[in-house]
């Protein structure tokens, strides 16, 4: 996920030579004036979304859409091929919890709490489920400091919740990365604790009794049944506990299959001078399976599928070849971008540059990169374009978009649209993720940002900077 940024670079006057002939920079003009208008992408995000639906990782959908984005692509004349992923298969099944005792209930009756398996965990609760005593805490520090009898043989609830304001005021990301390690990290925790399940305070920023839902975590390391809750029910048990103890009824179930063969789509635009740079452009083809994944990450895929089809449009032959990616596995740990590092690891040197879209399809402002700090400097004349659209911004985001993450640490500059994503945790992993949450002339907006990017990265006559990182073992 993208980290904190650093310092907004604005416009300034440039004087001397840049990376772009006064041609390109025109054919730089044109493209986006072009993906303003041009309606392909979000005609392709609305294929995916509801024609296609859901697209968990290992399902039939998620096979559909490496079908369908890579018969689109070779309708439009690239070279495309698969290259094998390996994806879990977990599928969702039974789903109950209910307030069982709590001071003033009625006698004979149950209050209903609405859950959602975190994805990956395949752990069940026993047969005929738990019921159990609930504790609250509010991080894991909280949670360590308990002493082992006040958490043995309870469900634990992580009551963390999502900073609004500060999503708000337009940090939506640090909002969630304060979050989300409950989500991730919690599980293992209440296990060593001795609870014997744990529920997650949905993250995110609509409290419309939305579950969101999200991998747990990823190493499978701990053994108790784990689900998120609606931000309303964690705050109506943590009224009910302020008046007595309070007991849960919690039933959880899910398959997990055997690993299947699933693939990214990768699609080649061959490069006149330098066929063997590559240019990546990309989003994610998996989804959770609530909603249909349309801002996360349909709207990714479809940006980077409007861009291959307007630069067969408009007859553009770039100087290095740009590469289209539909990554598959994101979701459950970027398997298909960790695949695709191992791969071409050899090749490493050869990608100039990488793109990608994970943040929804929110207005458009600008561009984000990580890397040398320099990218800024070579990067003006485009920004200058951009600004044209209201997307003349460059910031530095010290972690690119996810699927980036293992190219970035073998060096290679990582780029992403830089969105008005205000918005986009209150629909991220729920299952009003749907078309309708994509507006058609921000999705252009993006477009117009991504197309003449990569158009201006893959024809530039500068060498861009590069940072060699030690890659994590997670990476390896």
């Amino acid at each position: 996920m993208m980290l904190m940024s650093g310092p907004i670079l604005t416009l300034a006057a440039q004087t001397g030579a840049t990376g772009w002939s006064p041609s390109t920079l025109e054919t730089l003009r044109q493209l986006q004036s072009a993906a303003l208008r041009d309606n392909y992408g979000y005609e392709r995000l609305a294929h995916l979304t509801d024609n296609i639906g859901t697209r968990p990782v290992g399902s039939l959908q998620a096979a559909a859409a490496v079908n369908y984005v890579a018969a689109e692509l070779r309708s439009l004349g690239f070279e495309v091929h698969l290259e094998k992923v390996q994806v879990p298969r977990w599928v969702r099944a039974e789903e109950r919890c209910e307030l069982v005792e709590y001071f003033g209930r009625v006698p004979g009756t149950t209050q209903k709490i609405v859950v959602a398996t975190l994805g990956g965990s395949g752990v069940a609760t026993p047969g005929g489920g738990i019921t159990a005593e609930v504790v609250v805490v509010n991080s894991l520090a909280d949670l360590a400091a308990l002493p082992h009898e006040k958490v043995a043989g309870k469900i634990v609830l992580f009551n963390k919740r999502f900073d609004r304001s500060m999503a708000h005021s337009g940090f939506a990301f640090e909002a969630y990365d304060q979050a989300v390690e409950f989500r991730t990290a919690g599980r293992a925790a209440a296990a060593k604790a001795g609870a014997v399940a744990v529920l997650v305070r949905s993250v995110g920023g609509a409290e419309f009794r939305l579950v969101h839902v999200g991998e747990t975590d990823y190493e499978n390391a701990a053994h108790i049944p784990s689900a998120a809750t609606t931000a309303e029910d964690a705050d109506l048990i943590v009224r009910l506990l302020s008046q007595g103890p309070v007991r849960l009824h919690l039933e959880l179930s899910s398959d997990m299959h055997e690993e299947v063969d699933s693939y990214n789509v990768i699609a080649d635009l061959k490069g006149s001078d330098h066929p063997g740079q590559f240019v990546i452009v990309s989003g994610h083809l998996d989804s959770w399976d609530l909603g249909t994944g349309a801002t996360d990450d349909a709207a990714g895929v479809s940006i980077a599928m409007a861009t291959a089809h307007l630069l067969h449009e408009q007859n553009l032959r770039p100087s290095r070849t740009i590469r289209f990616v539909a990554w598959m596995g994101e979701e459950p740990g970027l398997l298909g971008a960790r695949a695709y590092a191992k791969e071409h690891t050899p090749e490493m040197p050869s990608h100039f540059a990488a793109i990608e879209t994970d943040s929804g399809a929110g207005h458009a402002m600008g561009v984000y990169f990580t890397g040398d700090p320099s990218l800024a400097a070579l990067l003006q004349p485009v920004a200058e374009i951009l600004q044209e659209s209201g997307a003349g911004i460059l910031q530095d985001l010290k972690e690119p978009s996810p699927d980036l993450i293992p190219l970035h640490f073998r060096g290679v500059p990582a780029f992403a649209p830089l969105q008005d994503t205000r918005k986009y945790f209150d629909y991220h992993h729920t299952a009003a993720d749907t078309l309708d949450k994509v507006d058609p002339r921000e999705l252009r907006e993006n477009i117009a940002v991504v197309a003449v990017l990569a158009y201006a990265l893959a024809t530039t006559k500068q060498e861009l900077p590069r940072q060699q990182l030690a890659v994590p073992d997670w990476l390896k």
